[in-house]
């Protein structure tokens, strides 16, 4: 068992001797010290693992010793030790970023709680995470593998999520190879899921269905207009349950979550198709037949969302729904930085849209820039720097300067992505669209057990491009490759997020309402 080394300085000393031997047999070692200054000599000679401190010493005061220990060895965390209960020192104490702050007397006990809770707190943590997840890992399997519905499957995913999320934070290395395993296995089992219901969801009663993507703005957001406060609906481009989740505890410094829901991307999970159908309330195949000039299709190369303000002045106007209203779409920091600055113009809008299209570019530069898959070389790493990315964003600056305005807000997202590892060769002709998760075309060639086809797009509510299109979904993690530039493909785009498919990270995402503290 590894031994720690605690510097104690309290010009009391001798008379904590009991405490000073109760913790030596309990694996510490104790240097003890009675001032300030002699604390500051012993840490220029030693290391310590962690450091009591008595604020009230003669001479040099605890917190004014705390500032010099800060100022040498800033990552060695100081317990503070006062009799005095004095809210300002407390504060001052806190400010300086103790590790904990304890009021005598103080017993035994209480010494080991704090000094387990500082250095043994990974290792326990790391203990009791590896026991929950291995008791719980008969019941995600059962229900993996039994019969759900959607809501189930929207359950069983958040389940899967928390798991990620605690797994992740311990560095546990064999348990994030079981749940990946686990995880692979119930988007098999999803994907099958889909691919047998999806088409009743789209042509039977929304009672019997999950929440779609074209449902969103008439269920979710319209119903949260009033007339004498400003709603905000912000669109996360491309953001994961779990980035959600990592995001999440800033958020909750500013906002009262009110409500957290998944909900379902439509297929294909793309921004082109899934976007859309929010802010029009149509899928794709009406927006085509009923806004052509609007709707652009795979065989046009121009961008595919650049009419997603007039598809919500459409909305709005079917419902009938004659109130003031914004759209801004934010492609960079300094569009963001401008949004924030004019965050009081909003405020007389009953509606105000914002899409925020940072986590997109995130998985597109991870896949493209080297320096990008260094950063982010696993699931916890990507969750990190996306909640690394909000917390220094234009957007934490928007939501701050929306909740002091008392606010309502929504936050959701497009549709998510999956990580790809398996390559699955296709053979399409130079018509045919480049995303690596879903496919339309004529005379595709593949191997049709393995992916989700449909050769009539009528009944998935698709557009076609002509008469013979047909669209291939890739499921789990595959992504599609061609044949004759095939090694290209495996080494460029495996292990990278993408989009587009069918799995449980692309298609159940969160919508989440908020109100300001």
């Amino acid at each position: 068992m590894q031994r720690y080394n605690i510097l104690w300085a309290d010009d009391e000393i001798e008379l904590l001797k009991p405490h000073i031997l109760f913790l030596d047999k309990k694996g510490y070692d104790i240097t003890p010290v009675t001032s300030g200054a002699e604390a500051i000599d012993a840490v220029e000679q030693s290391n310590f693992d962690v450091i009591f401190l008595d604020e009230n010493m003669p001479g040099m005061t605890g917190l004014e010793t705390l500032t010099h220990l800060k100022t040498m060895r800033p990552s060695v965390p100081v317990v503070m030790i006062t009799k005095s209960e004095e809210e300002h020192i407390m504060e001052e104490a806190i400010a300086s970023k103790i590790a904990d702050y304890l009021i005598k007397p103080i017993n035994p006990n209480q010494i080991l709680l704090s000094v387990k809770k500082i250095l043994d707190n990974k290792r326990l943590i790391s203990e009791r995470t590896t026991l929950g997840y291995q008791q719980e890992f008969q019941k995600i399997s059962m229900a993996v593998n039994d019969y759900l519905d959607y809501n189930e499957w929207s359950d069983l995913y958040k389940k899967l999520v928390y798991w990620d999320l605690e797994i992740g934070s311990t560095g546990e290395n064999q348990m994030a190879e079981v749940l990946a395993m686990q995880k692979s296995e119930a988007n098999t089992n999803f994907a099958k899921y889909v691919i047998e219901n999806y088409q009743d969801w789209l042509h039977g009663s929304s009672d019997e269905r999950p929440l779609l993507s074209f449902e969103i703005m008439k269920k979710k957001v319209f119903p949260e207009i009033k007339s004498n406060r400003p709603l905000f609906f912000i669109v996360i481009d491309n953001l994961r349950f779990d980035q959600w989740r990592a995001i999440q505890p800033i958020i909750m410094d500013y906002f009262n979550i009110e409500k957290e829901e998944p909900y379902y991307s439509i297929l294909p999970t793309t921004t082109a198709y899934a976007r859309n159908a929010i802010f029009s309330g149509m899928m794709p195949l009406e927006m085509e037949r009923m806004y052509p000039k609007l709707w652009v299709g795979e065989d046009v190369e121009e961008g595919k969302n650049n009419y997603e303000d007039q598809f919500l002045d459409s909305h709005l106007k079917r419902m009938r729904m004659n109130i003031k209203h914004s759209y801004t779409k934010i492609k960079n920091i300094s569009q963001g930085k401008s949004l924030a600055d004019n965050i009081n113009n909003l405020m007389k809008n009953d509606l105000n849209v914002i899409v925020y299209n940072f986590v997109d570019m995130l998985s597109h530069a991870r896949t493209e820039m080297e320096v990008i898959r260094e950063l982010a070389p696993d699931e916890s790493a990507y969750r990190s720097l996306t909640r690394s990315w909000f917390r220094h964003s234009p957007l934490l600056d928007i939501l701050q300067k929306i909740s002091e305005k008392n606010s309502k807000v929504i936050i959701t997202t497009d549709h998510g992505t999956v990580r790809v590892k398996k390559p699955f060769r296709i053979i399409g002709d130079r018509n045919t669209n480049t995303n690596l998760r879903f496919k339309i075309g004529k005379n595709l060639g593949f191997e049709e057990d393995k992916v989700f086809v449909c050769r009539k797009p009528e009944d998935l509510m698709l557009p076609r491009i002509n008469v013979s299109s047909t669209y291939v979904f890739a499921v789990e993690d595959l992504f599609f490759a061609y044949p004759n530039n095939y090694n290209h493909y495996v080494k460029y785009y495996s292990d990278t997020f993408q989009h587009g498919g069918l799995s449980i990270e692309e298609m159940v995402i969160p919508i989440i309402s908020l109100n300001s503290k």
